[in-house]
């Protein structure tokens, strides 16, 4: 496995768990305080794009090895909108400052940017 499939593969293993962990933590340790809140549909929301977006930076580690610069691309927008996107609400969730509201559409904004690298590569190598 080359370095850069390493890391991307590392990433999506971490993403993964920390997803898993934070979602049982809000089921568990969390709920009455994200219910008290109101905010437990919102953490719900954060997690679901958190591991879907692990899962996915994993399929990109496979791919990488014939897409070479994109899964890259992907890999660092994905990674940023992880972070930008569930982060921002998971801080929500717990009633962080309202000023990381619109943190949250540009967290998406980069998920969205890494589906739509992943999609123009594929459509500028496709064959005859």
């Amino acid at each position: 496995m080359n370095p850069t499939t390493r890391w991307i593969t590392v990433a999506a293993g971490l993403l993964g768990l920390l997803g898993v962990a934070l979602g049982a933590f809000g089921a568990h340790g969390l709920k009455a305080t994200l219910e008290a809140h109101g905010s437990l549909e919102t953490w719900r929301t954060a997690v679901l794009y958190h591991l879907l977006h692990a899962v996915a930076l994993l399929a990109l580690a496979g791919w990488r090895d014939s897409h070479g610069g994109a899964s890259v691309k992907a890999a660092w927008c994905w990674l940023a909108g992880v972070l930008l996107f569930s982060g921002s609400l998971y801080w929500l969730a717990l009633g962080g400052p309202q000023f990381l509201g619109p943190v949250t559409p540009l967290g998406g904004i980069f998920l969205l940017a890494g589906w739509l690298v992943v999609a123009w590569n594929a459509w500028k190598r496709s064959e005859p």
